[in-house]
C-alpha cells in the first residue's frame, strides 16, 4: 500500500512542464506594477519549460492581445482588463487564457492541457480563467461578461 502512494505522488509531481522564472517575474510586474497589458506564454518543448513568448505594453488594446495569439499554435496568456462596474467604479481583473486552436497539432494540445493546471497555480492573482479554441470564444463581450 505504501509503494502505491509513492508512485502516485511521483507521477503527479512529474506531470506538467517546469516554469521559467521570467514567467513569474513578468506576471508579478503585470499584477503589481501594471507594466504590461498582457503576457503570452509558450511551452518550449526543447527545454521542457513554459517561457515568455511576448508581452504587450499597458496602452495596447484587447484586439492587440487577440492578434498576438498564433492561429495554429497553443499558448497560455494573461490579460489585465480594466472596466467600469454598473456602480461606476473602475476595476481591474486578470484573466488567464488557455488558447488551443482546433488547427493546432494534437500533441501540442495534449501537452498544453496536461501542463495548464500546474502553470496556472504559479500565477497567484489570476481572477478569471477562460479556455478558447476559436477567436469567437474569447470576444471582448465574452471577456467583459466574465469580469462581472
Amino acid at each position: 500500500m505504501r509503494n502505491d502512494y509513492y508512485v502516485i505522488i511521483q507521477a503527479n509531481a512529474a506531470s506538467g512542464m517546469a516554469v521559467n522564472d521570467e514567467c513569474k517575474l513578468r506576471f508579478q510586474e503585470l499584477k503589481s506594477k501594471r507594466s504590461y497589458r498582457f503576457i503570452v506564454f509558450k511551452i518550449d518543448e526543447g527545454i521542457q519549460q513554459v517561457t515568455v513568448d511576448k508581452y504587450g505594453d499597458p496602452g495596447q488594446s484587447y484586439e492587440d492581445f487577440t492578434a498576438s495569439l498564433p492561429a495554429n499554435e497553443c499558448r497560455y496568456a494573461v490579460y489585465d482588463l480594466d472596466f467600469t462596474t454598473n456602480e461606476n467604479c473602475m476595476k481591474s481583473k486578470i484573466f488567464f487564457v488557455a488558447w488551443a486552436p482546433d488547427s493546432a497539432r494534437i500533441r501540442s494540445k495534449m501537452v498544453y492541457a496536461s501542463s495548464k493546471d500546474r502553470f496556472r497555480r504559479e500565477l497567484d492573482g489570476v481572477q478569471v480563467e477562460l479556455q478558447a479554441t476559436d477567436p469567437s470564444e474569447m470576444t471582448f463581450d465574452i471577456i467583459k461578461a466574465r469580469a462581472y
